[in-house]
């Protein structure tokens, strides 16, 4: 049996909130050691990090660095990696793609907030499209990113979607698609719930305030 499971990191959103939003769907309870910058800044937990960073998270007697790691192994350990060999690989350029995006979103908030906002509003439909595009060629979009059950790649698409809807409310205005897929998504019971908590809510997008 997985678990128990922990998560190590600050105390924001940041790169757990896809696992978060897993586990709470898939009906686990984990553990949160927050990390203040004080402590971090004392240095002796960053010399324990194999990469010197956070997120940490731990599975029993696993310990594992990278978000995309835990997403995948938690994805192998509830069947949410597709159905078979094709709609895994799909899942991995999936959720390539939302971690491209990714990367530019936190660019924005830590390095370009006051200058580059405007311009990635802009920009940002034309980055939203291919997931659009996606969702068209599965079952009209209808079902999920691929294929016809809920897997990792779902909750790590719909927790940066979310985030960019709070940057930039009408950035699905031309993505109707993929608009109706994260209100589908998050109104899963279980993950509802979760994301109507406090626990949710009361936690920082970023470690900076912007969002």
């Amino acid at each position: 049996m997985p678990g128990p499971f922990t998560i190590t990191y600050f105390p924001v959103r940041g790169r757990c909130e896809a696992v978060r939003m897993l586990l709470a769907d898939q009906g686990q309870e984990w553990q949160e050691d927050v990390v203040t910058m004080d402590r971090w800044q004392k240095g002796e937990l960053k010399k324990s990090c194999l990469f010197g960073q956070l997120p940490k998270f731990q599975d029993g007697d696993l310990t594992l660095y990278q978000s995309n790691a835990f997403l995948r192994h938690l994805a192998r350990t509830y069947g949410l990696y597709g159905k078979d060999q094709r709609e895994a690989a799909l899942l991995d350029m999936v959720n390539d793609g939302v971690e491209d995006l990714r990367l530019k979103y936190a660019q924005l908030i830590y390095q370009n907030y006051e200058n580059g906002k405007a311009a990635y509003v802009e920009a940002l439909p034309a980055q939203l499209c291919p997931f659009e595009t996606l969702l068209s060629q599965n079952r009209a979009g209808q079902a999920f990113i691929i294929g016809d059950q809920i897997s990792f790649a779902d909750y790590n698409l719909v927790e940066l979607v979310r985030n960019h809807l709070v940057l930039a409310p009408g950035c699905l205005g031309s993505c109707p698609l993929l608009a109706a897929y994260v209100e589908r998504v998050t109104s899963r019971p279980r993950l509802r719930t979760y994301l109507e908590s406090a626990t949710h809510r009361d936690r920082p997008i970023n470690g900076n305030g912007k969002q």
